[in-house]
């Protein structure tokens, strides 16, 4: 992600925020202003998502709030909800309806936004506006473990073919195929021979790229400014795609984007996730892989060539090791493997 892109987007979230946040009730402002310094822009703008929910909830279903506009509430609301009323509004969370259209959350969606509301009322508590932090006596939902799916050595032969290659596609897929297989092969390369993120790759800008030194600079979650390294394989396909995209006919001078779409403009999340989708529905019909799993697949390539748990964790942004520890426990497996006769009880003769 280039540090224009990122700017682009800290705004464009920060802006979103600030809308969201004039649905809600007028002391929602202190908590974010309050909080801006800790979280980060995207938090926030997670934070007024989950608060909005939580107010239409109240205002919806409990008895006490029905009648009640949310921008009416005030404190004196705030400290007659109820532990019970936050374990109804995680019950709540399993299907409802919300402008016209029907949600789902599982428990990982319901976790986040119970800590959002914890997050809420731990700060009024501590500032005094609220008699009690009720949401200490709801538990958070226990989480399960899901084994971290990847494509194995043959799968991501297969895709990276059919990216390139086009073979098995539809005849309609493979019209457009001759247009973007430079690029399709280029970002999927590159997803999976560096590990990053999907963000980090659509915001990626030509001038980002360094040949000579084979790396390219991003901005990290968080603002962090780093430069990742790839190999040959990687550098190759993006220079077949630069290639591809220098012949590009009427492009504007200020469009700095490594990857275009058709329109000739960045190449969006969405778009990346659906061409990813594309490929790997035919090269690997039986898992669902998205690009965050070919970012599984390069850690759990990485880990099994080092062993080194810190340089996973390194090279693919995680703060916390618990994260990369969480996320590649699996792979503890060949460690016991590898350790069960390193230990000797008798020494042989």
């Amino acid at each position: 992600m280039s540090e224009r892109y990122y700017d682009e987007q800290k705004l464009s979230t920060t802006e979103k925020q600030r809308q969201l946040r004039a649905e809600l009730p007028y002391f929602c402002s202190e908590f974010f202003v309050g909080t801006e310094n800790q979280t980060t822009p995207l938090t926030q703008l997670n934070y007024a998502y989950d608060l909005r929910i939580f107010f239409d909830f109240l205002v919806k279903k409990i008895p006490e709030f029905q009648g009640k506009r949310i921008k009416q509430f005030d404190f004196m609301d705030l400290n007659n909800v109820t532990a019970t009323h936050i374990e109804l509004f995680l019950d709540y969370l399993n299907a409802y309806e919300f402008n016209g259209k029907t949600y789902q959350n599982n428990e990982k969606a319901k976790a986040r936004k119970l800590s959002t509301i914890r997050s809420f009322f731990k700060y009024f508590y501590r500032k005094e506006k609220i008699n009690a932090n009720v949401t200490e006596k709801v538990p958070m939902p226990k989480l399960h473990e899901k084994n971290i799916v990847h494509l194995e050595a043959n799968e991501v032969v297969d895709l990276l073919d059919l990216a390139e290659t086009g073979y098995a596609l539809t005849p309609t897929q493979q019209a457009f195929h001759e247009h973007t297989e430079a690029r399709d092969f280029a970002i999927i390369t590159l997803l999976l021979g560096t590990g990053i993120r999907v963000s980090e790759c659509v915001g990626l800008d030509v001038d980002d790229i360094d040949f000579s030194i084979n790396g390219f600079k991003i901005v990290r979650k968080g603002g962090a400014r780093v430069v990742l390294y790839f190999g040959d394989e990687v550098a190759s396909a993006l220079k077949k795609y630069l290639k591809v995209r220098a012949e590009i006919k009427d492009l504007p001078e200020d469009e700095h984007a490594l990857f275009l779409s058709l329109q000739k403009k960045r190449i969006s999340t969405r778009a990346v996730q659906n061409l990813v989708k594309k490929y790997s529905s035919i090269a690997t019909p039986l898992k669902k892989i998205s690009p965050h799993k070919l970012r599984s697949t390069y850690g759990t390539n990485l880990y099994k060539e080092t062993q080194d748990i810190y340089v996973v964790a390194d090279v693919l942004g995680h703060k916390d090791i618990n994260t990369t520890k969480k996320h590649y426990a699996a792979m503890s497996d060949d460690i016991r493997r590898a350790a069960a006769n390193k230990v000797k009880l008798r020494e042989e003769n």
